[in-house]
């Protein structure tokens, strides 16, 4: 019998050639950034959700980090506070922190929480006050505002939520320190997802972005570089494949990878189920950069 012209056999296949992965990654951390256009999208939320749900149902300990950019430009539009960036950042004054922080925070968090809940999983909001889960001091010369660098991870929160079977859906602001303490500091959310793999011992880290991955030429699709070290990371860089937007996404790979995260993946997360299928198939979906202990 036939549903979706997939046949039971052809399931119980697709389960069988998992069946290795499952295995290799029940019982470890996968921290997933989730930006971008999945994100946006109706149908790709849906099938980020259901993917998160399935890692953690197989034993997978998963953690969701997200940012929320076009979210907090759509309120500030709303309220007619024009945006400013500097470097690349968004210039985050006393006011903007507040938009930040209730975008964020309250509603990006708790409508992603609600989406896990409704479809089935168990997933508990943060965000980096909780607990000092984030503790980060502003940018030297405070040009960006309220902008920081983390400077401290407090894995314990994280920890009892992943002990209690739940997810972590953690949006990225920090508790501020130092001459910035009482303060909530705007941080970049792949840097967060960096930090928290790295502070967790994460077996990946994995950042879902609006790109296939790595391009060995930007304007040639089909020469995605699969698989690359570390090592080789910054010549990429000096060559100019690796330039822009992609840098710092690279960097914060090359961080986590620097304190012991064994793998960083950054997929394309326009596809469906790009979780799935970078995760429990051989071929993957993206670029797989790995450690110095897998050269």
């Amino acid at each position: 019998m036939k549903e979706s012209g997939i046949s039971n056999t052809d399931r119980a296949e697709v389960l069988i050639r998992a069946l290795p992965y499952i295995q290799e990654y029940r019982g470890k951390t996968v921290v997933v950034k989730y930006g971008g256009n999945a994100m946006i999208n109706r149908d790709l939320k849906a099938a980020v959700i259901r993917d998160v749900i399935l890692m953690a149902c197989v034993g997978i300990r998963t953690v969701l980090v997200h940012g929320g950019g076009p979210e907090i430009e759509a309120m500030l539009n709303t309220l007619g506070k024009e945006s400013r960036f500097v470097r690349g950042f968004r210039y985050t004054d006393e006011e903007t922190m507040e938009v930040v922080q209730m975008v964020l925070c309250g509603k990006v968090n708790k409508d992603i929480t609600a989406l896990v809940q409704q479809a089935g999983g168990r997933a508990i909001g943060l965000c980096g006050i909780d607990g000092a889960l984030l503790r980060g001091r502003r940018f030297a010369g405070g040009e960006l505002g309220l902008v920081g660098e983390i400077e401290a991870v407090d894995t314990s929160v994280l920890t009892a939520v992943l002990d209690s079977g739940a997810i972590p859906v953690v949006s990225s602001v920090a508790l501020g320190e130092g001459e910035d303490a009482g303060s909530v500091l705007n941080v970049n959310a792949d840097t967060a997802a960096a930090q928290i793999a790295a502070a967790l011992g994460a077996e990946k880290l994995i950042l879902m972005t609006d790109v296939r991955g790595i391009l060995r030429d930007v304007d040639d699709p089909d020469s995605l570089i699969k698989i690359i070290s570390r090592e080789g990371l910054p010549d990429l860089i000096r060559e100019g494949v690796v330039s822009k937007g992609m840098i710092p996404k690279v960097e914060c790979c090359r961080l986590a990878l620097d304190r012991g995260v064994r793998k960083a993946h950054i997929i394309d997360g326009r596809l469906p189920h790009a979780l799935l299928i970078e995760l429990f198939t051989d071929e993957g979906i993206g670029t797989m950069i790995e450690g110095a202990e897998h050269e």
